[in-house]
């Protein structure tokens, strides 16, 4: 019985002390202080300005020049044209043969559609590379999702490259 008492009273005594180690500067919580308020100097430009919103002339990650439009060329032959069913839509996926190694930022660019018909380019920019690589080196792919309300009355999908045309239909 005096085992259990002894230790009951030696944790009494060592808890009881936390309190003021909570306050010492041995607690490295209490190395920096604590935090106060201040008040920040507001930049008033004429506009009102949401500082929950980043500014686009900050973001380091968009480019800093003013992007043109797209310069992309048609691949030379569509290869593959699927269309996956997903909840709330569909993914149009279409893979292609490009003339030489290198193609980047592939597209697939909307073209003007006939009723009930999705046209689409398959575009890449391409760099110069060599002509003689296989075709698995060659070959690019893209995709574009569709919600249901973008297919409704919509019977065929079409995508165009330079050389040919792959068309799916429902």
């Amino acid at each position: 019985m005096v085992k259990p008492l002894m230790i009951l009273t030696v944790s009494a005594v060592l808890l009881s002390s936390c309190a003021t180690v909570r306050d010492s500067r041995v607690n490295p919580f209490n190395w920096f202080g604590s935090a106060r308020s201040q008040p920040v100097a507001v930049q008033s430009d004429g506009a009102a300005v949401n500082p929950l919103i980043p500014d686009r002339r900050r973001n380091l990650l968009t480019t800093r020049r003013p992007v043109g439009p797209y310069q992309g060329q048609p691949i030379a032959e569509v290869s593959e044209l699927l269309v996956e069913r997903r909840p709330g839509g569909a993914i149009i996926r279409a893979s292609g043969v490009a003339d030489s190694a290198g193609p980047f930022d592939v597209r697939l660019i909307p073209l003007a559609d006939e009723p009930g018909t999705l046209a689409y380019m398959l575009g890449a920019l391409q760099a110069p590379g060599p002509r003689t690589t296989s075709a698995w080196a060659r070959t690019v792919t893209a995709a574009v999702w569709l919600t249901d309300q973008e297919l409704a009355g919509i019977s065929a999908i079409r995508v165009v490259g330079r050389s040919n045309q792959m068309v799916t239909a429902r």
